[in-house]
């Protein structure tokens, strides 16, 4: 496996950043708490390195359904 660029692994971790004030936000306007609430990643049909870049980022929930 590759290593991805710390440059692109910096935009992911800023994506996932920013998804997760959004759903803190939405959380709070639903009542409900942050931690209920899960962002899962979906890697399908996706290259192999964008999912390496989301895990090189942190993330750890992905689903599928193929």
């Amino acid at each position: 496996m590759n290593s991805p660029k710390p440059a692109i692994i910096r935009d992911v971790v800023e994506n996932i950043a920013s998804l997760n004030d959004q759903i803190a936000e939405a959380a709070g306007a639903a009542d409900r708490a942050v931690d209920d609430i899960a962002l899962i990643a979906v890697g399908k049909r996706q290259p192999l390195d964008r999912v390496e870049r989301a895990l090189a980022a942190g993330h750890r929930v992905f689903g599928e359904n193929r």
